[in-house]
């Protein structure tokens, strides 16, 4: 591995006896450390003066791809703009110096923010309360699961513990249902990529804890027969959740609540612009219609004629604190900045500009459901499967025309699946050059599909080993060199 390849890496730029740090002298005695405490030896660090580590990492943060500097069409994972006042609400020391723990007649204006979002996610998705305990999605679920299971329980109905998941869900649903304890219970789609309701009805019993669901669905088509399923379900004792990560394209439109949805997550880092990936900031929400507020997480806001207190009691806890609150504060800023007015056209907007590109590429990429879609839908690849083209290399060679790829091979219900999705903040302009060039790689295909099979030619990094960045991963310097 030539390391040449990634620039300089910060342990090459060191030189012995530079410095990058200032500190002011310790006013303090010296404090001396029990030895269990101490390194045995001292930890290799770089030695680099200040400007060299800005210069570092400022020249690698422009390998970085995102919402600011080019068009994601991330399907599933809805990578929204990110306007930059969420950013300045969220860097206020109002905010930023907080602690959790001090005493809440000193931080009213932040439990009111976070009483604030409770209610307005309530308002726009059809329940009675949230909690923002919750740190992602999949907690949500996790979460979400925890509340369905304890309702049961308090009635005596310790038999309900199979959760039905559609076969086109995202892969957190049964992974949540079995962190859970629960046993999870698949069901078929039709041809048409919706739920079966007659492979359903054979599921439904006195033993079923709850169905979840995404709608629209992975494929981004609407679940038309959800209140068929949610009568049927509800009618067997079992609930409905509601997976909020393809909530975008309701945003204004209807609720999942209205849709006869009993618990749900919202994803604040994809319906409410937060940005996300690499790990965070994640934030999940979970809401619940009014016979479940008494099983919502501790602890959680609430207003009294003092003002806004924290309640603790309820026996359910999912984290130390009331979730990630700058990510809260992001959120309302964005529910705020909009209003009622403007939230209204998220999910009509997101609907159109995705159908705007499947209408003009399904031409040349195979579309294996056809109809209106909402924010998002997949191809199975080109049309042409004679040019032995791929998906994966479609996705390679767009890094090439500046453009991040769209989420690849899931779901799995087709082969060569590529889901795309533009949200609603794209112009035409922007989804008209995508889509010119999405039509120049299926040109290219065909006259010089070694110059497709072979991309990226034009990114800092070339074509990796996939393979074996997964099974032997370098990890740090001292190992680069060892295998050098």
């Amino acid at each position: 591995m030539n390391s040449k390849l990634y620039g300089n890496l910060i342990f090459e730029l060191s030189h012995p006896g530079s410095k990058g740090y200032s500190l002011p002298s310790n006013p303090y005695e010296p404090t001396e450390l029990p030895k269990a405490l101490l390194r045995e030896q001292k930890p290799e660090l770089p030695a680099c003066d200040e400007l060299t580590v800005a210069r570092h990492y400022t020249n690698h943060s422009g390998n970085n791809f995102s919402v600011d500097n080019g068009f994601y069409p991330l399907g599933s994972c809805t990578m929204k703009y990110n306007p930059a006042i969420n950013e300045e609400m969220a860097a206020l020391q109002a905010f930023t110096r907080l602690h959790p723990r001090q005493p809440q007649n000193t931080c009213q204006g932040a439990l009111e923010l976070c009483h604030t979002l409770q209610q307005s996610l309530a308002e726009l998705t059809g329940m009675a309360d949230f909690t923002l305990n919750p740190f992602a999605g999949a907690h949500g679920e996790l979460t979400g699961l925890m509340i369905i299971r304890n309702y049961h329980q308090s009635r005596g109905d310790t038999k309900r513990t199979k959760v039905i998941v559609p076969d086109s869900a995202h892969g957190t649903n049964p992974a949540s249902a079995a962190v859970c304890g629960l046993e999870v219970v698949e069901v078929q789609s039709t041809p048409e990529g919706l739920v079966d309701v007659e492979a359903l009805k054979p599921l439904l019993g006195d033993d079923v804890a709850a169905m979840m669901m995404t709608n629209p669905n992975t494929l981004g088509l609407f679940e038309k027969d959800i209140p068929e399923i949610a009568q049927s379900v509800h009618a067997c004792g079992g609930l409905l959740y509601y997976d909020g990560a393809n909530l975008n394209p309701l945003l204004g439109v209807c609720r999942p609540g209205d849709m006869g949805f009993d618990v749900m997550h919202v994803n604040l880092h994809k319906t409410f612009s937060t940005p996300h990936g690499g790990g965070g900031p994640g934030s999940g929400p979970v809401g619940v219609k009014d016979f479940l507020v008494p099983f919502l997480p501790s602890p959680h806001i609430v207003k009294t004629e003092a003002g806004f207190g924290i309640a603790d009691d309820s026996f359910i806890h999912v984290g130390q604190h009331l979730g990630n609150f700058l990510t809260n504060v992001r959120a309302l800023t964005y529910i705020l900045t909009l209003g009622r007015e403007h939230l209204r056209t998220v999910g009509p907007l997101a609907t159109l500009n995705a159908n705007y590109i499947k209408e003009m590429l399904k031409d040349v990429y195979e579309l294996p459901i056809e109809g209106l879609c909402k924010h998002e839908f997949v191809f199975n690849g080109l049309k042409d499967k004679s040019t032995g083209v791929t998906t994966m290399h479609v996705a390679k060679r767009l890094l090439d025309y500046g453009y991040h790829a769209p989420t690849i091979y899931f779901p799995l219900l087709f082969p060569e699946a590529m889901m795309i999705e533009p949200t609603e903040n794209e112009s035409k302009q922007t989804l008209d050059n995508f889509i010119a060039v999405m039509r120049q790689i299926a040109q290219e295909a065909k006259d010089t599909p070694e110059t497709v099979q072979s991309a990226p030619h034009n990114t800092p990094i070339r074509r990796v080993d996939d393979v074996l960045a997964a099974t032997h991963p370098i990890l740090t310097y001292k190992q680069l060199l060892h295998d050098n």
